[in-house]
């Protein structure tokens, strides 16, 4: 079957079930008092990761903005660079999108946890969030980086996060955790820092790959726990695969979180890009903002 086809058949369907959604969004939310998110999406799933271009692609999706990545090693963090945030301001200015935060995912093979260079890194993100005006810098705990069942890499993390969250709480900044760890887990971490400008960035699918009750955790962390929210699936559509939606929109009420709500993966296979974007901007605003 060719691609052209099969991205075919995805949109059909998919617009299928996003006409569904609405009718049942409309139903699971007409009690709850009316709330606008913001909905953005990380540059690296639209394709553009530490490309300015991802400004414009997000506008063409239709996002309020973009997850914006501090660079990579090949660009040495390139956001650090003035000339590269005028870029970036230029961009937002001219398609209307706003910079919907900054995140490290170099630190997945560059671990905060061992590598000077990512605590640099850290510190430093504190110093263009405050330039570009973003509220929340995402910090990725994952492969080598990752830190669940690793005592002592928790242990240096949360020596680091000590460190560098003075820095946070004078630049009214956010460092958000993103890892493989349980709700508790997260927990022992932000008990330990004892900063409340650390805190959990919490991403719906990995949760749910590790066994978590995402629905529990989210309600039981609440809003002074998380900063912001992935709206995630591994290989399909948002609202078409694992994760119940309604039921997040549910617990983000419940905990009265009125942030940002940034979509990640959500691509089929052999899906396009765009195509999926447009389709999950659609779906994520009936759950959200219907």
């Amino acid at each position: 079957m060719s691609n052209a086809v099969t991205r075919r058949n995805v949109l059909k369907s998919s617009l299928g079930l996003l006409s569904l959604a609405y009718l049942g969004a409309h139903d699971a939310f007409a009690m709850h008092k009316d709330k606008t998110f913001k909905i953005g999406a990380c540059d690296w799933s639209i394709g553009e990761m530490a490309d300015v271009n991802a400004m414009k692609m997000g506008k063409k999706i239709g996002l309020d903005g973009v997850q914006v990545s501090l660079g990579t090693l090949g660009d040495d963090m390139h956001l650090r660079q003035e000339k590269v945030q005028q870029e970036y301001k230029d961009a937002c200015k001219k398609f209307g999108m706003a910079l919907g935060g900054i995140a490290i995912g170099e630190m997945n093979n560059i671990p905060y946890k061992s590598d000077p260079r990512a605590e640099q890194w850290v510190s430093d993100s504190i110093d263009v969030a405050k330039k570009l005006d973003c509220k929340v810098v995402l910090l990725a705990f994952f492969n080598k980086g990752d830190l669940k069942n690793d005592v002592e890499g928790t242990q240096e993390t949360i020596r680091r996060l000590k460190k560098v969250a003075p820095k946070a709480e004078d630049n009214d900044i956010i460092l958000g955790i993103e890892s493989w760890l349980s709700a508790e887990e997260h927990m022992e971490i932000l008990n330990s820092v004892n900063s409340p400008n650390v805190k959990i960035y919490y991403d719906v699918a990995n949760s749910d790959k590790m066994g978590y009750n995402i629905y529990d955790e989210i309600r039981w962390l609440g809003k002074e726990n998380i900063c912001e929210f992935h709206a995630k699936e591994n290989g399909c559509l948002l609202g078409q695969g694992k994760i119940d939606f309604q039921e997040v929109r549910k617990a983000i009420d419940d905990i009265q979180y009125e942030g940002w709500i940034q979509i990640e993966g959500a691509v089929p296979e052999n899906g396009e890009i765009f195509e999926s974007y447009v389709l999950n901007n659609s779906y994520i605003r009936l759950m959200f903002n219907s």
